[in-house]
Protein backbone atom coordinates (compact mmCIF):
# COMPACT_ATOMS: atom_id res chain seq x y z
CA UNK A 1 0.00 0.00 0.00
CA UNK A 2 1.61 3.41 -0.91
CA UNK A 3 0.28 6.46 0.54
CA UNK A 4 1.16 9.47 2.42
CA UNK A 5 1.42 7.42 6.26
CA UNK A 6 4.16 5.50 4.43
CA UNK A 7 7.69 5.40 3.90
CA UNK A 8 7.36 4.81 0.18
CA UNK A 9 3.96 7.23 0.05
CA UNK A 10 6.19 10.19 1.81
CA UNK A 11 8.90 9.26 -0.87
CA UNK A 12 6.71 9.50 -4.18
CA UNK A 13 4.65 12.53 -2.42
CA UNK A 14 7.65 14.77 -1.70
CA UNK A 15 9.54 13.85 -4.47
CA UNK A 16 6.56 15.32 -6.87
CA UNK A 17 6.03 17.97 -4.63
CA UNK A 18 9.27 19.17 -5.28
CA UNK A 19 9.06 18.72 -8.62
CA UNK A 20 5.97 20.72 -8.83
CA UNK A 21 7.38 23.69 -7.03
CA UNK A 22 10.45 23.77 -9.47
CA UNK A 23 8.89 23.63 -12.42
CA UNK A 24 6.44 26.54 -11.37
CA UNK A 25 9.44 28.56 -10.16
CA UNK A 26 10.95 27.95 -13.68
CA UNK A 27 8.59 29.15 -15.22
CA UNK A 28 6.78 31.98 -13.34
CA UNK A 29 6.23 35.65 -14.53
CA UNK A 30 7.73 38.46 -12.63
CA UNK A 31 10.82 37.46 -11.98
CA UNK A 32 13.12 40.27 -10.92
CA UNK A 33 16.32 39.14 -12.44
CA UNK A 34 18.15 40.05 -9.34
CA UNK A 35 17.48 43.90 -10.00
CA UNK A 36 18.29 44.85 -6.36
CA UNK A 37 21.45 42.42 -6.19
CA UNK A 38 22.72 44.73 -9.16
CA UNK A 39 21.90 48.14 -7.50
CA UNK A 40 24.15 46.43 -4.26
CA UNK A 41 26.86 45.36 -6.87
CA UNK A 42 27.05 48.80 -9.37
CA UNK A 43 26.84 51.03 -6.18
CA UNK A 44 29.81 49.28 -4.45
CA UNK A 45 32.03 48.96 -7.39
CA UNK A 46 30.95 53.04 -7.87
CA UNK A 47 32.30 53.15 -4.37
CA UNK A 48 35.36 51.92 -5.08
CA UNK A 49 36.07 53.50 -8.24
CA UNK A 50 34.50 56.69 -8.06
CA UNK A 51 34.34 57.14 -3.61
CA UNK A 52 30.91 57.83 -4.32
CA UNK A 53 27.69 55.37 -2.92
CA UNK A 54 24.78 57.34 -3.15
CA UNK A 55 25.65 58.82 -6.66
CA UNK A 56 25.17 55.40 -8.22
CA UNK A 57 21.36 54.50 -9.91
CA UNK A 58 19.36 52.11 -11.76
CA UNK A 59 16.37 52.77 -14.10
CA UNK A 60 13.13 50.70 -12.69
CA UNK A 61 10.15 49.27 -13.97
CA UNK A 62 8.18 52.12 -12.42
CA UNK A 63 9.75 54.66 -14.13
CA UNK A 64 12.05 55.59 -10.89
CA UNK A 65 15.49 55.72 -10.59
CA UNK A 66 16.82 53.08 -7.91
CA UNK A 67 19.94 53.64 -6.09
CA UNK A 68 21.69 52.28 -2.77
CA UNK A 69 19.46 53.23 0.15
CA UNK A 70 20.54 51.69 2.86
CA UNK A 71 22.93 53.27 5.69
CA UNK A 72 26.82 52.97 4.78
CA UNK A 73 27.52 49.95 6.80
CA UNK A 74 25.72 47.75 4.71
CA UNK A 75 27.94 48.89 2.04
CA UNK A 76 30.63 47.64 4.19
CA UNK A 77 29.05 44.22 4.74
CA UNK A 78 28.19 43.83 0.75
CA UNK A 79 32.24 44.87 -0.03
CA UNK A 80 33.21 41.36 -0.86
CA UNK A 81 31.08 41.50 -3.33
CA UNK A 82 33.72 43.74 -5.24
CA UNK A 83 35.75 40.13 -5.29
CA UNK A 84 33.26 38.45 -7.88
CA UNK A 85 32.02 38.97 -11.38
CA UNK A 86 28.91 39.02 -11.55
CA UNK A 87 27.44 35.21 -12.04
CA UNK A 88 29.41 34.57 -9.06
CA UNK A 89 27.64 37.37 -7.12
CA UNK A 90 24.22 35.86 -8.21
CA UNK A 91 25.54 32.62 -7.08
CA UNK A 92 26.97 34.11 -3.46
CA UNK A 93 22.94 35.67 -3.03
CA UNK A 94 21.18 32.28 -3.80
CA UNK A 95 23.52 30.70 -1.72
CA UNK A 96 23.24 32.80 1.09
CA UNK A 97 19.68 33.26 0.67
CA UNK A 98 19.11 29.47 1.10
CA UNK A 99 20.99 29.10 3.84
CA UNK A 100 18.39 31.95 6.05
CA UNK A 101 15.64 30.08 4.77
CA UNK A 102 16.77 26.54 5.72
CA UNK A 103 17.76 28.14 9.06
CA UNK A 104 14.58 30.01 9.90
CA UNK A 105 11.91 26.79 8.71
CA UNK A 106 14.50 24.51 11.25
CA UNK A 107 13.80 28.02 14.35
CA UNK A 108 9.95 28.19 13.15
CA UNK A 109 8.81 24.33 12.17
CA UNK A 110 10.85 22.75 14.33
CA UNK A 111 8.55 22.89 17.15
CA UNK A 112 5.39 21.81 15.55
CA UNK A 113 7.11 19.15 13.75
CA UNK A 114 8.26 17.45 17.13
CA UNK A 115 5.39 18.52 18.73
CA UNK A 116 3.15 16.49 16.39
CA UNK A 117 6.08 13.61 16.01
CA UNK A 118 5.64 14.23 12.14
CA UNK A 119 8.63 12.60 9.99
CA UNK A 120 11.26 14.91 10.33
CA UNK A 121 12.55 14.82 6.48
CA UNK A 122 9.51 14.65 5.09
CA UNK A 123 7.64 17.33 6.90
CA UNK A 124 10.61 20.18 6.13
CA UNK A 125 10.78 19.41 2.65
CA UNK A 126 6.34 20.02 2.36
CA UNK A 127 7.60 23.28 4.58
CA UNK A 128 10.56 24.04 2.11
CA UNK A 129 8.56 23.82 -0.78
CA UNK A 130 5.42 26.06 0.81
CA UNK A 131 7.78 28.69 1.86
CA UNK A 132 9.30 28.94 -1.41
CA UNK A 133 5.96 29.75 -2.86
CA UNK A 134 5.15 32.86 -0.83
CA UNK A 135 5.60 36.01 -3.25
CA UNK A 136 7.70 37.64 -0.71
CA UNK A 137 10.08 34.87 -1.02
CA UNK A 138 10.02 34.72 -4.38
CA UNK A 139 11.32 38.18 -4.87
CA UNK A 140 13.56 37.78 -2.16
CA UNK A 141 15.33 35.45 -4.41
CA UNK A 142 14.70 36.93 -7.57
CA UNK A 143 15.58 40.91 -6.45
CA UNK A 144 18.65 39.32 -4.86
CA UNK A 145 17.74 40.96 -1.57
CA UNK A 146 18.85 40.79 1.93
CA UNK A 147 15.97 40.71 4.01
CA UNK A 148 15.56 37.36 4.74
CA UNK A 149 19.25 37.53 6.26
CA UNK A 150 18.13 40.30 8.64
CA UNK A 151 15.59 38.54 9.31
CA UNK A 152 17.93 35.40 10.48
CA UNK A 153 19.65 38.07 12.45
CA UNK A 154 16.30 38.90 14.70
CA UNK A 155 15.27 35.42 15.27
CA UNK A 156 18.40 34.72 16.34
CA UNK A 157 18.23 37.30 19.23
CA UNK A 158 14.82 36.26 19.85
CA UNK A 159 16.20 32.20 20.12
CA UNK A 160 18.97 33.50 22.74
CA UNK A 161 16.04 35.16 25.20
CA UNK A 162 13.55 32.08 24.66
CA UNK A 163 16.47 29.72 25.86
CA UNK A 164 17.67 31.79 28.71
CA UNK A 165 21.13 32.31 26.72
CA UNK A 166 20.23 36.19 26.35
CA UNK A 167 23.76 37.22 27.39
CA UNK A 168 24.78 38.63 24.00
CA UNK A 169 21.17 39.07 23.06
CA UNK A 170 20.46 42.15 20.98
CA UNK A 171 23.57 41.84 18.95
CA UNK A 172 21.77 40.23 15.88
CA UNK A 173 18.98 43.17 16.36
CA UNK A 174 21.52 45.88 16.23
CA UNK A 175 23.68 44.48 13.22
CA UNK A 176 20.11 44.31 11.62
CA UNK A 177 19.15 47.79 12.35
CA UNK A 178 23.15 49.21 11.16
CA UNK A 179 22.26 47.10 7.69
CA UNK A 180 18.28 48.66 7.42
CA UNK A 181 16.34 50.70 9.42
CA UNK A 182 13.15 49.45 9.70
CA UNK A 183 14.65 46.40 12.09
CA UNK A 184 15.24 49.07 14.57
CA UNK A 185 11.46 48.71 15.81
CA UNK A 186 12.68 45.07 17.77
CA UNK A 187 15.02 47.49 20.17
CA UNK A 188 11.18 49.21 20.54
CA UNK A 189 10.22 45.33 21.23
CA UNK A 190 12.87 44.86 23.82
CA UNK A 191 12.08 48.22 25.79
CA UNK A 192 8.04 47.46 25.92
CA UNK A 193 8.92 43.89 27.25
CA UNK A 194 11.72 45.26 29.99
CA UNK A 195 14.44 43.41 27.94
CA UNK A 196 16.29 46.67 28.69
CA UNK A 197 19.87 45.13 28.76
CA UNK A 198 19.07 43.36 25.43
CA UNK A 199 17.71 46.36 24.46
CA UNK A 200 21.06 48.57 25.36
CA UNK A 201 23.06 45.27 23.43
CA UNK A 202 21.02 46.11 20.30
CA UNK A 203 21.61 50.08 20.20
CA UNK A 204 24.97 49.63 21.20
CA UNK A 205 25.44 47.43 18.47
CA UNK A 206 23.78 49.35 16.02
CA UNK A 207 25.78 52.42 16.90
CA UNK A 208 29.05 50.44 16.90
CA UNK A 209 28.52 49.44 13.69
CA UNK A 210 27.52 52.88 12.25
CA UNK A 211 30.04 54.72 14.05
CA UNK A 212 32.68 52.00 12.15
CA UNK A 213 31.50 53.03 9.12
CA UNK A 214 31.59 56.35 9.86
CA UNK A 215 35.47 55.88 10.53
CA UNK A 216 35.53 54.05 6.97
CA UNK A 217 33.55 55.68 5.02
CA UNK A 218 32.85 59.35 6.59
CA UNK A 219 32.19 61.29 3.22
CA UNK A 220 29.41 58.74 2.15
CA UNK A 221 28.03 58.77 6.26
CA UNK A 222 27.32 62.20 5.87
CA UNK A 223 25.83 62.17 2.36
CA UNK A 224 23.88 59.51 3.80
CA UNK A 225 22.77 60.82 7.34
CA UNK A 226 22.26 64.92 5.99
CA UNK A 227 21.02 63.80 2.25
CA UNK A 228 20.44 60.53 0.85
CA UNK A 229 17.97 59.50 4.29
CA UNK A 230 15.73 62.09 4.05
CA UNK A 231 15.09 62.15 -0.04
CA UNK A 232 12.07 60.24 -0.87
CA UNK A 233 12.67 60.48 -4.58
CA UNK A 234 15.43 58.00 -4.04
CA UNK A 235 13.33 54.73 -2.90
CA UNK A 236 10.78 54.59 -5.34
CA UNK A 237 6.88 56.09 -6.13
CA UNK A 238 4.54 55.81 -3.29
CA UNK A 239 1.84 54.69 -5.22
CA UNK A 240 3.28 51.70 -6.62
CA UNK A 241 1.02 48.54 -6.21
CA UNK A 242 4.34 46.97 -4.51
CA UNK A 243 4.56 49.24 -1.62
CA UNK A 244 2.07 47.33 0.79
CA UNK A 245 2.24 49.71 3.35
CA UNK A 246 -0.17 52.25 5.01
CA UNK A 247 1.74 55.05 3.20
CA UNK A 248 1.04 52.64 -0.01
CA UNK A 249 -2.55 52.46 0.69
CA UNK A 250 -2.85 56.43 1.13
CA UNK A 251 -0.43 56.87 -1.51
CA UNK A 252 -2.68 55.11 -4.07
CA UNK A 253 -5.80 56.32 -2.58
CA UNK A 254 -5.19 59.78 -3.66
CA UNK A 255 -2.78 59.29 -6.57
CA UNK A 256 -1.79 61.44 -7.92
CA UNK A 257 -1.60 64.04 -4.87
CA UNK A 258 0.94 63.02 -2.59
CA UNK A 259 -0.17 61.60 0.45
CA UNK A 260 -0.77 64.05 3.89
CA UNK A 261 2.17 63.42 5.70
CA UNK A 262 -0.43 64.04 8.96
CA UNK A 263 -3.05 61.46 8.09
CA UNK A 264 0.00 58.97 7.56
CA UNK A 265 1.85 59.38 11.26
CA UNK A 266 -1.69 59.72 12.71
CA UNK A 267 -2.09 56.03 11.20
CA UNK A 268 1.38 55.07 12.06
CA UNK A 269 0.78 56.05 15.52
CA UNK A 270 -2.56 53.96 15.94
CA UNK A 271 -0.81 51.27 14.38
CA UNK A 272 2.19 51.86 16.96
CA UNK A 273 -0.39 51.95 19.84
CA UNK A 274 -2.06 48.90 18.62
CA UNK A 275 0.88 46.90 18.45
CA UNK A 276 2.52 48.04 21.78
CA UNK A 277 -1.11 46.74 23.63
CA UNK A 278 -0.76 43.59 21.57
CA UNK A 279 2.99 43.04 22.12
CA UNK A 280 2.19 43.43 26.31
CA UNK A 281 -0.37 41.08 26.02
CA UNK A 282 1.96 38.69 23.98
CA UNK A 283 4.05 38.71 27.08
CA UNK A 284 2.14 38.95 29.81
CA UNK A 285 0.95 35.40 28.29
CA UNK A 286 4.71 33.92 27.73
CA UNK A 287 4.46 34.10 24.29
CA UNK A 288 8.05 35.38 22.45
CA UNK A 289 6.95 34.21 18.89
CA UNK A 290 4.11 36.15 18.74
CA UNK A 291 5.49 39.33 20.36
CA UNK A 292 8.30 39.09 17.75
CA UNK A 293 5.72 38.25 15.23
CA UNK A 294 3.37 41.32 15.64
CA UNK A 295 6.79 43.49 15.59
CA UNK A 296 7.60 42.08 11.87
CA UNK A 297 3.95 42.97 11.01
CA UNK A 298 3.99 46.72 12.72
CA UNK A 299 7.45 47.53 10.95
CA UNK A 300 5.82 46.32 7.26
CA UNK A 301 2.88 48.42 8.08
CA UNK A 302 4.70 51.75 9.71
CA UNK A 303 7.67 51.84 7.21
CA UNK A 304 6.89 54.65 4.05
CA UNK A 305 7.73 51.74 1.59
CA UNK A 306 7.10 48.24 2.12
CA UNK A 307 8.26 46.88 -1.38
CA UNK A 308 5.99 42.92 -1.48
CA UNK A 309 9.83 41.44 -0.51
CA UNK A 310 10.12 43.11 2.38
CA UNK A 311 6.85 41.27 3.72
CA UNK A 312 9.13 38.52 4.91
CA UNK A 313 8.36 39.90 7.82
CA UNK A 314 5.67 38.49 8.04
CA UNK A 315 6.73 34.67 8.06
CA UNK A 316 6.85 34.31 11.78
CA UNK A 317 3.13 35.55 11.90
CA UNK A 318 2.00 32.67 9.75
CA UNK A 319 4.14 30.59 11.78
CA UNK A 320 1.99 31.41 14.85
CA UNK A 321 -0.96 31.52 13.03
CA UNK A 322 -0.18 27.95 11.58
CA UNK A 323 0.68 26.57 15.38
CA UNK A 324 -2.34 28.31 16.75
CA UNK A 325 -4.61 26.51 14.53
CA UNK A 326 -2.49 23.07 14.63
CA UNK A 327 -2.42 22.65 18.48
CA UNK A 328 -4.57 19.68 20.31
CA UNK A 329 -4.95 21.93 23.17
CA UNK A 330 -7.03 24.52 21.32
CA UNK A 331 -10.67 24.72 21.21
CA UNK A 332 -12.43 22.75 18.17
CA UNK A 333 -14.26 25.86 17.57
CA UNK A 334 -11.00 27.96 17.37
CA UNK A 335 -9.00 25.26 15.16
CA UNK A 336 -12.21 24.97 12.60
CA UNK A 337 -11.43 28.97 12.05
CA UNK A 338 -8.25 28.95 12.52
CA UNK A 339 -7.00 26.25 9.80
CA UNK A 340 -8.78 28.36 7.22
CA UNK A 341 -8.03 31.41 7.38
CA UNK A 342 -4.29 30.36 7.56
CA UNK A 343 -4.75 28.96 4.20
CA UNK A 344 -6.70 31.94 2.88
CA UNK A 345 -3.82 33.53 4.08
CA UNK A 346 -1.12 31.76 2.23
CA UNK A 347 -2.69 31.48 -0.98
CA UNK A 348 -3.06 35.42 -0.77
CA UNK A 349 0.34 35.58 -0.32
CA UNK A 350 1.27 33.69 -2.85
CA UNK A 351 -1.08 34.76 -5.30
CA UNK A 352 1.07 37.73 -6.67
CA UNK A 353 -3.21 39.24 -6.86
CA UNK A 354 -2.17 42.99 -5.83
CA UNK A 355 -0.12 43.13 -9.70
CA UNK A 356 -3.63 42.90 -11.30
CA UNK A 357 -4.23 46.58 -10.01
CA UNK A 358 -0.23 47.25 -11.05
CA UNK A 359 -1.68 49.60 -14.02
CA UNK A 360 -5.20 51.02 -12.57
CA UNK A 361 -5.80 50.37 -8.89
CA UNK A 362 -9.10 53.01 -8.88
CA UNK A 363 -11.94 51.78 -7.67
CA UNK A 364 -13.71 50.02 -5.03
CA UNK A 365 -12.26 46.76 -6.64
CA UNK A 366 -8.55 48.36 -7.17
CA UNK A 367 -8.80 49.61 -3.28
CA UNK A 368 -9.60 46.86 -1.71
CA UNK A 369 -7.58 43.72 -4.42
CA UNK A 370 -4.32 46.44 -4.68
CA UNK A 371 -4.04 46.50 -1.21
CA UNK A 372 -4.52 43.17 -0.08
CA UNK A 373 -1.17 42.72 1.38
CA UNK A 374 -1.85 45.78 3.82
CA UNK A 375 -4.95 43.89 5.09
CA UNK A 376 -3.46 40.58 5.89
CA UNK A 377 -1.23 43.10 7.47
CA UNK A 378 -3.75 44.77 9.32
CA UNK A 379 -5.21 41.48 10.40
CA UNK A 380 -2.95 39.53 11.43
CA UNK A 381 -1.77 43.02 13.67
CA UNK A 382 -5.03 43.10 15.29
CA UNK A 383 -6.02 39.54 15.47
CA UNK A 384 -3.16 37.11 15.62
CA UNK A 385 -3.93 34.49 18.38
CA UNK A 386 -1.64 34.86 21.29
CA UNK A 387 -0.75 31.45 23.40
CA UNK A 388 -0.18 30.94 26.92
CA UNK A 389 3.09 29.99 28.36
CA UNK A 390 2.10 26.72 29.04
CA UNK A 391 0.60 25.02 25.63
CA UNK A 392 3.95 26.52 24.52
CA UNK A 393 6.42 23.92 25.95
CA UNK A 394 7.48 21.45 24.17
CA UNK A 395 7.82 17.71 25.12
CA UNK A 396 11.39 16.56 26.64
CA UNK A 397 12.39 14.84 23.54
CA UNK A 398 11.93 18.24 21.06
CA UNK A 399 15.21 19.68 20.46
CA UNK A 400 14.12 22.77 19.29
CA UNK A 401 12.78 25.50 22.15
CA UNK A 402 8.66 26.26 21.84
CA UNK A 403 9.43 30.19 22.35
CA UNK A 404 11.07 31.09 19.30
CA UNK A 405 9.35 33.24 16.69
Amino acid sequence: MTGPTTPRGRLVLALTLTGAVALFLAFVPLHRHWFDLNVYYGAVEHWLRDGRIYDFTIPGADGADYGFTYPPFAALCMLPMALFDWPAAITLSMVLNVAASATLLTWLIGPMVGRHGWPRWFAFVVAACLFVLLEPVRDTFSFGQVNLLLLVLVCFDARLLATGRGRFAGCGIGLAAAVKLTPAIFIGYLLITGRRRAAATATGTAAAATLLALAVAPGASRTYWTEALWDTDRIGVLSYVSNQSWEGLLARLVDPVPPSGAVWGLGALVVLAVWAYRVRRAAAAGDEPAGFALTGVAACLISPITWVHHLVWLIPALAVLVDSGLRPDAPPARRRLLLPVCAVVYVILCSSVVWLWRFDFTGVDGFLGSNAYVWICLGLLIALPLRGADSARLPSHEPYPARIP
